[in-house]
């Protein structure tokens, strides 16, 4: 299962062949009004990015403390999993909105809801409405993150899906920098202002969606999927060729679109749940899918993620503003290398990323443990500072390939017509896993302290080995020919034929009107 099968029937070059390497984004009105469009879907992630870095914060915040009683335990934990247990309530029904209602409608349904959940959060006034907010956020999160990513990926120009798809997971650090600089200065305000602005402040991506969303373009395979075809050839022209309904990339799109959602659909006559696991390549998808989802939270980082105040207080560091300091400056270092690797998709492959983000979280987590464990046997206060150091290594490996890459990967390896389904499986498994972290971390960090972290130890070894013999390169591939390299010689070359059928079809229409432009030009 090493770097991936070439696919049979389909050029290597696919799409690309049929790119003019001249049309910059940044030197085209249109390709900048789709990534305008594409930024509203992104902050999407920053909103669930806030709330990760909120609850951290409230924790180190005094004020907040004595507010809702000083929660511990089983409340503490609570408050952390309430917001999941909002979202596990959802998952039945956002594949259905984004698949039905479509992928714009879904996200600014989402967005209201968490509107309302961020109004009753920033009036809270005892410890049940608070919970109730968090539930209410999480249940309209998962209708958003359900259906932005599927549009940033299906909308994207060809040569920018890669990038910006795995730009939108890494975006999740925006937000964790929002939320930890704003808590970082709120933390002067002597009032209970000093978690009401934080809190109220956590609606502002989804103010931007409720009023802009609707205005923005729909995915082309949606609208294909419910024979809109005139609707997505416009689509995809209106973006990606300046309006040309005849340019040979946005034909090759388009027909290749319309013969892989024919091809799900002949090959999967169910396209129920059950299809998810009905053939072994859709078995192989799941097995990788739901392996990253528990992996991006079982890895060491859930207990940074949510309880980073008291892994603070296992070295020592009990000051708050030190600890908001760190949580602060931490975010910043995460979003960079995030978002350094997101560009770097494309140059050096997905599986080498997830091979180097694995090798290197097991390297720094092993230090870090071993540093913790001079702190509480010794009192050495330089293993200490190590053990912060430690953490921004670690945190700098994980963003390789666990911040960018599980999102974008699992879509794309994802066929149209079971891609909200199982990316609906991805993000529930997701909040199982945080949720399982959020009720355990707490518990067993006061019972084992720095012991704890030899279990993730041994678990991100395994992680490794199973990263090696399972992920699949899928560099330079469009969304279907990606998608058919799980299901066989037969399927990949059936798509490719049908694609270079139909394509070969519209061609001879467009030579024979005199409108056709051939490869070769564009690429003059």
């Amino acid at each position: 299962m090493g770097g991936g099968p070439a696919i049979a029937g389909v050029a290597h070059d696919g799409f690309l062949q049929y790119v003019d390497p001249n049309r910059k984004w940044y030197s085209n009105r249109r390709l900048l009004i789709l990534n305008a469009w594409i930024f509203l879907l992104l902050i999407t992630s920053s909103t669930n990015g806030y709330d990760g870095s909120l609850m951290n914060s409230f924790e180190s915040l005094p004020l907040w403390q004595s507010y809702f009683g000083k929660p511990q335990g089983g409340k503490l934990g609570l408050l952390n999993a309430i917001q999941n247990i909002g979202a596990l309530a959802a998952y039945p029904f956002a594949p259905y909105l984004s698949d039905g209602l479509g992928r714009r409608l879904t996200v600014w349904i989402g967005a209201v809801i968490m509107l309302a959940g961020v109004a009753v959060q920033g009036a809270a006034t005892h410890l049940n409405m608070f919970y109730a907010a968090r539930f209410v956020i999480g249940f309209g999160l998962t209708f958003a993150t359900n259906a932005a990513p599927l549009l940033v990926t299906e909308i994207a120009y060809p040569t920018h899906r890669p990038q910006l798809t795995a730009l939108y997971n890494s975006l999740w650090y925006s937000g964790n920098i929002v939320a930890s600089w704003t808590c970082f200065g709120t933390e002067f305000i002597k009032n209970n202002w000093s978690w009401r602005i934080p809190s109220i402040l956590q609606g502002l991506p989804s103010v931007f969606q409720f009023f802009l969303i609707l205005l923005g373009p729909e995915s082309p395979r949606w609208l294909v999927s419910k024979g809109k075809e005139t609707q997505a050839l416009r689509t995809l022209a209106h973006y990606h060729s300046d309006g040309d309904e005849t340019d040979a990339l946005v034909l090759y799109e388009f027909n290749e679109i319309k013969a892989g959602i024919e091809l799900d659909r002949t090959v999967t006559s169910n396209v129920g749940w059950s299809a998810l696991w009905s053939t072994p390549g859709n078995r192989r998808r799941m097995t990788i899918i739901i392996a990253m989802a528990f992996f991006s939270q079982w890895s060491g980082n859930g207990l940074v993620s949510y309880y980073l105040n008291q892994v603070f207080k296992t070295i020592g560091i009990t000051n708050t503003t030190i600890q908001l300091l760190i949580t602060a400056i931490l975010a910043i270092w995460n979003l960079f290398w995030a978002g350094l690797a997101s560009f770097l998709v494309e140059r050096v492959g997905r599986r080498i990323l997830f091979l180097t983000s694995g090798l290197g979280m097991l390297l720094f987590f092993t230090l870090q443990t071993i540093c913790s464990a001079q702190y509480a046997l010794h009192q050495n206060s330089a293993a200490a500072h190590a053990v912060i150091a430690f953490i921004f290594l670690f945190y700098a490996s994980y963003d390789l390939a666990f911040t960018p890459l599980i999102v974008s990967y699992t879509i794309e390896i994802l066929p149209y017509t079971l891609r909200a389904k199982g990316f609906n499986i991805f993000n529930f498994s997701i909040s199982v896993s945080i949720i399982f972290n959020q009720y355990v971390n707490p518990i067993a960090l006061g019972k084992l302290g720095w012991k704890y972290y030899i279990v993730y130890c041994c678990w991100l070894a395994f992680e490794c080995v199973f990263l090696f013999f399972f992920i699949v390169e899928t560099k330079g591939l469009s969304l279907e020919e990606t998608a058919a390299l799980f299901d066989g010689d037969d399927a990949t070359r059936a798509i490719g034929n049908a694609t270079h059928e139909i394509r070969h079809d519209d061609l001879h229409d467009e030579k024979a009107s005199g409108s056709y432009t051939p490869p070769n030009e564009l690429k003059a």
